[in-house]
């Protein structure tokens, strides 16, 4: 499998890009997110990716982060998701925003996505409830969090807090804690609701 291209930025059509590695070219489909933060064409870039092989195709996927690679495996694991739908929630909100709109299960943040119906975004929500959050909480706390917030999420919900009721408790928390401290006054919080 192949899990990372690093090599000469050739070509830039959103939201195809072609990247030369030792003189082959790869063809890869990004996130716009992604596409955004790629250097100019002739530039050095370097690329996780995902590699799905179909039938009629083998498709490679590129990522800037471990962050947007992990969300787009998740995504993949979704009934009813393809690769392309992934793509588009990716491209259409970053990682920290699909995180937040699961935790808090926000759908109408996911129907904006171009191609994201009502039923698929509740569908996405029902299925990543949970998992993404456990998954992606500390690569992507949400903003203005830092990775110990991440920390006393996974805490919380490792205690049986719903997502909802962790992610809340954590935003009430002020900067610069430590995960003990924090998870010691999240439960407070958690004990006066």
């Amino acid at each position: 499998m192949i899990g990372r291209l690093s090599g000469t930025l050739l070509e830039k059509n959103p939201p195809q890009v072609l990247v030369e590695v030792q003189g082959v070219g790869y063809e890869l489909e990004v996130p716009m997110s992604t596409l955004y933060g790629l250097p100019a064409t002739g530039e050095r870039v370097s690329l996780l990716t995902h590699l799905v092989v179909r039938e009629d195709a083998h498709l490679l996927y590129g990522f800037a982060s471990e962050a947007e690679r992990r969300a787009f495996r998740e995504l993949l694991r979704v009934s009813g998701v393809g690769a392309r739908t992934a793509l588009a929630v990716l491209s259409g909100m970053s990682v920290v925003d699909l995180v937040e709109a699961v935790t808090l299960q926000e759908s109408a943040r996911l129907v904006k996505v171009p191609g994201i119906g009502r039923k698929t975004a509740e569908r996405l929500l029902l299925e990543l409830k949970g998992r993404i959050a456990a998954e992606l909480a500390p690569e992507a706390a949400p903003r203005g969090q830092s990775r110990s917030a991440g920390d006393v999420m996974h805490a919380l919900l490792a205690l049986g807090y719903s997502d909802k009721e962790a992610a809340a408790a954590v935003r009430s928390l002020p900067e610069g804690l430590s995960v003990a401290d924090g998870i010691r006054q999240a439960l407070k919080l958690l004990a006066r609701a």
